[in-house]
């Protein structure tokens, strides 16, 4: 599941990043964000915690 607010994807119901329960199983691609404050891509995508994240949710 991935939340439609953050992205973040997780195996829960509630998102563990932004605590939303809005959790789509339509997503696709994936970024793996070990180092937020020195990636590119996680400043790019705008995320601030390491974690594996969804690049599409529909």
């Amino acid at each position: 599941m991935a939340c439609r607010k953050c992205k973040f994807v997780t195996t829960g119901k509630v998102c563990p990043v932004c605590k939303s329960s809005d959790l789509t199983p339509d997503w696709s691609g994936v970024a793996l964000v070990v180092d937020p404050s020195h990636s590119q891509i996680a400043r790019t995508l705008g995320i601030t915690e390491k974690g594996k994240y969804a690049l599409r949710v529909t």
